[in-house]
């Protein structure tokens, strides 16, 4: 598979704007199955932590007044992924923050989502849940740190997704799955996954990007 970059934010709320900022950020390139690179940075966005996002990731309103801008954090991440296919678990929620702080900064995202947690959804029916820890544990994966810190959690979805990619070549028989596979896949209702993986002939529909 090509080259994906595999990220995870820390954040004040659930969603972009004044009451939700991100606080952290953290993204691992993964090359055949290894993490070849990393980036984590702490982020000040001139926000105050909620206590209760204090106690759940260990990141306080302190620890941010001491970290770089925001807006130069963006400028070195966003320059450490490139071009590169992105992945993310509950990618619904990292997309929004990364198009959000990328807007600050008068970006745009260039390229597509995966959502490790759709996909295992779809190629994990098994598993108890579908949550990140939970489902570490469960593949017996590497836990790479406390959870709810971004690169702990960055190293984990890459992890979980190079065992989904690896699912899907011993499995299910595809042999060069791409991003692009991932990301259609992760549309297709459950029942009819074993059906659409059995249709492909190498090839996949191109990634839509939202």
């Amino acid at each position: 598979m090509e080259p994906i970059a595999v990220i995870d934010f820390e954040t004040t709320g659930i969603s972009p704007g004044q009451q939700g900022r991100a606080t952290e950020i953290a993204a691992v390139l993964v090359e055949d199955g290894h993490i070849v690179a990393r980036y984590q940075s702490l982020m000040n966005a001139g926000v105050s932590v909620p206590p209760f996002i204090e106690a759940l990731t260990g990141i306080s309103t302190r620890m941010l007044r001491e970290a770089p801008p925001a807006a130069q954090v963006m400028r070195e991440v966003a320059a450490f992924v490139g071009d590169t296919p992105l992945v993310a678990h509950n990618a619904a929620f990292d997309q929004k923050f990364w198009d959000a702080e990328l807007a600050r900064i008068g970006l745009a995202r260039r390229q597509a989502f995966a959502c490790s947690m759709l996909l295992s959804r779809r190629l994990l029916p098994d598993a108890p849940n579908h949550k990140l820890g939970n489902l570490t544990a469960w593949a017996q994966l590497p836990v790479t740190g406390q959870a709810h810190r971004a690169l702990a959690d960055a190293e984990m979805a890459a992890n979980l997704t190079t065992y989904l990619l690896d699912q899907l070549q011993t499995r299910h028989r595809v042999a060069a799955p791409t991003h692009s596979l991932l990301c259609a896949l992760q549309r297709v209702p459950k029942a009819r996954v074993g059906e659409f993986l059995r249709q492909q002939p190498g090839k996949s529909a191109p990634c839509r990007s939202r």
